[in-house]
């Protein structure tokens, strides 16, 4: 057998034959059965290439509340602890405190920006509680003084054995609770790639996680649509215990997305196929899935959906309705768009529970299907080039605009004289997505960055980078599918590189557009376009006129 090619690059390469063994030689991977896993993915490989032994200090931040990530953790040695309330100031976790500026100092913007590039103050950089470099793959941040946090913040213990975080690894959705280490401890990170493989192959890990997403999840989810939410807890708990978890595509879709569009390719996971029987409700929890119809030999997108909306109620409910009417296949396909994590309700428990209360439901899918919308030329391309994922895309309207670089101007007057995106990118007839972070949905930017310094404002919700914490390790513009993040290499104010006093390399630093954060009036590109071209959209509430 071939070696799986996600194997060739190990996730802890560090991993040797005495770390194995001392894993085996544990009670909870002892009792793996391993003759439950094939041949080409053994317990062994699995433990060997999605595994790594990390070992943190005390006052380290393991996970913080907010970060998307891609692993799960369980507990080899040591005390976490799990902070429950207060939460911990966004200071405290290596984020930006964001403030809004007022008249004033906004305005003296335009006289205090210097004219070096990219020049930093250095004083701030030293009170940042930040261990390692871009150099160090155990960079962190940590907390300075755990007795203060332990004494003015209510936690739980986490001891030897425990494991967090799989939901969030398996779900794509951000960390429910920051947990920092108590004193020095030992875990044991599972990529979700391995995380899978084990939940596949092994009942007590699969009972385990299923367990708990459906204890802490599930119930959640599913009371937050207005079709369950009459129910009371016992009928839902009953439902809950009915519904399936499932999850298409590729979770990193966005490593080959660009290589694939190069190719004029991608991959599609189907969910369900126009013609196929509906037999449950698809309920999208996480990721963006494609809806489209036959037409001629291929298939046209009639629409897109994302977390909240769901998939096949029409059919189901004529179905229910009409059970005289043999012919209730489905109308529209779906498929994943790069991933996408989703509930399926059997059709049984809408029948018992749902249908009987709710009036007939407007099956905006199926009108779509017999009545597509006059320019699905923009919605296909828009599917295809993801911007769906966007909700704050940069669009120009290149008929208007006149090139006079106005926003970029405006940009830079905001951000100390640097702008932070790029007046060019990919364009449909008149209309041009800009090189400008979207602010996504599903940001794969935030997905691995070891200090959190990439993190979504609680107070506006924009993506945006802690420069205080950021240690140039190129992480996030990696993962970025859009190339909107740019690594710059800092001055002081004398126009000299700050280097690194152990490597001598120039420190660099993660930029992009931060839509004007704790600026009055919004994002200032918006705002000095003289002739209206510019508007940031949120491809949520596309029109399918193709005005935007």
């Amino acid at each position: 057998m071939e070696r799986p090619q996600r194997w060739s690059t190990p996730f802890g390469p560090d991993m040797s034959d005495a770390d194995i063994t001392s894993l085996f030689e544990r009670d909870d991977i002892a009792a793996i059965d391993i003759d439950r896993f094939p041949k080409h993915t053994p317990l062994e490989g699995v433990l060997r290439n999605d595994t790594r032994i990390v070992r943190y200090r005390s006052g380290d931040i393991v996970v913080r509340e907010g970060d998307y990530g891609n692993s799960a953790f369980l507990v080899l040695k040591g005390n976490l602890r799990v902070v429950l309330a207060p939460k911990l100031p966004q200071s405290m976790l290596g984020r930006q405190n964001a403030k809004k500026k007022g008249f004033f100092e906004a305005l003296s913007q335009l006289w205090t920006n210097s004219t070096i590039p990219e020049v930093r103050n250095l004083s701030g950089y030293e009170q940042q509680g930040l261990r390692g470099s871009s150099d160090s793959p155990d960079a962190r941040v940590f907390l300075q003084d755990v007795p203060v946090v332990l004494n003015n913040h209510r936690t739980a213990m986490l001891r030897e054995g425990s494991l967090f975080g799989e939901l969030a690894a398996l779900g794509r959705v951000p960390r429910t609770a920051t947990i920092f280490s108590e004193d020095d401890a030992v875990l044991l990170e599972i990529r979700w790639q391995g995380l899978r493989e084990l939940r596949k192959y092994d009942q007590g890990w699969r009972r385990k996680i299923d367990q708990r997403y459906r204890e802490s999840a599930l119930k959640n989810h599913l009371q937050e649509s207005s079709m369950f939410a009459r129910l009371d807890d016992t009928t839902l708990n009953a439902v809950a215990d009915k519904v399936l978890f499932e999850t298409y595509g590729a979770f990193d879709w966005n490593v080959s997305f660009q290589r694939l569009r190069e190719r004029g390719s991608s991959q599609e996971a189907p969910l369900a196929k126009q013609g196929d029987y509906p037999d449950g409700l698809l309920m999208i929890r996480a990721g963006f899935a494609r809806v489209s119809v036959q037409h001629g030999t291929g298939d046209r997108t009639i629409t897109y959906l994302g977390a909240g909306d769901h998939f096949g109620l029409g059919e189901l409910y004529a179905a229910w309705k009409n059970p005289d009417i043999e012919d209730m296949a489905m109308k529209t396909s779906i498929s994943a768009l790069g991933y996408v994590d989703v509930l399926r309700v059997p059709a049984p428990i809408l029948e018992e529970h749902v249908f009987p209360f709710m009036d007939p439901p407007a099956d905006t899918l199926m009108e779509l299907a017999e009545h597509p919308v006059s320019d699905d030329a923009l919605m296909e391309w828009a599917v295809e080039e993801r911007f769906v994922n966007a909700t704050r895309a940069m669009v120009i309207d290149l008929e208007k605009c006149v090139r006079c670089d106005d926003c970029v101007r405006a940009c830079a007057s905001t951000h100390g004289g640097n702008p932070r995106f790029r007046r060019h990118g990919k364009s449909s007839e008149n209309l041009m997505v800009a090189n400008a972070c979207m602010h996504c949905t599903d940001p794969v930017c935030m997905i691995g960055c070891p200090t959190g310094a990439i993190h979504r404002s609680l107070q506006s919700g924009s993506v945006i980078i802690n420069d205080m914490t950021c240690i140039g390790c190129a992480t996030c513009a990696n993962s970025c599918p859009y190339s909107n993040i740019s690594m710059v290499a800092i001055r002081d104010s004398n126009d000299r590189p700050i280097t690194d006093p152990e490597s001598q390399k120039p420190i660099m630093k993660a930029t992009k557009c931060d839509y004007c954060e704790g600026q009055p009036g919004g994002p200032a590109c918006v705002r000095a376009c003289p002739h209206d071209a510019l508007k940031r959209v949120d491809f949520h509430d596309y029109n399918p006129t193709g005005s935007m």
